[in-house]
């Protein structure tokens, strides 16, 4: 008979719930804002980005989210032209995520530092899901 070392067995063994991949502190260049001094300059935008994705087993890159994917879809968006606001940014990020179907949820936060004086930055957070 085989003890196990565990003070408890497990009944039925772990199982996946789900799979989280993030990308934290993506620093791009854009041109964003609606104020007239925001016109024709880049700012820079911090990003976060959460996605949820279906429980699944991960063996190779192909299986999950690459991170890079999702630094490739913000720089797209800052290639687009200038966004007035950081929402819209966030949005359009996020729906980016999602054509991923993999993807069931997406949170994206945009601090845009030296935005409000006296704040270390002021940005929002954006949550999509299917």
């Amino acid at each position: 008979m085989t003890v196990s070392p565990l003070p408890f067995p497990a009944a039925d063994g772990p199982h996946r719930e789900g799979l989280t991949v993030f990308v934290r502190g993506l620093r791009v260049e854009a041109g964003i804002g609606v104020h007239d001094h925001e016109l024709g300059r880049l700012q820079p935008l911090i990003i976060d980005v959460t996605l949820e994705l279906a429980p699944a087993a991960v063996e190779r890159l192909a299986d999950t989210i690459n991170y890079e994917t999702v630094a490739q879809a913000a720089r797209a968006i800052v290639a687009e032209g200038h966004v007035g606001l950081v929402e819209t940014f966030a949005e359009r990020l996020a729906s980016a995520c999602l054509e991923d179907t993999r993807v069931r949820r997406c949170t994206v936060r945009i601090e845009k530092p030296g935005a409000l004086e006296a704040a270390a930055a002021a940005g929002c957070e954006v949550v999509l899901a299917r």
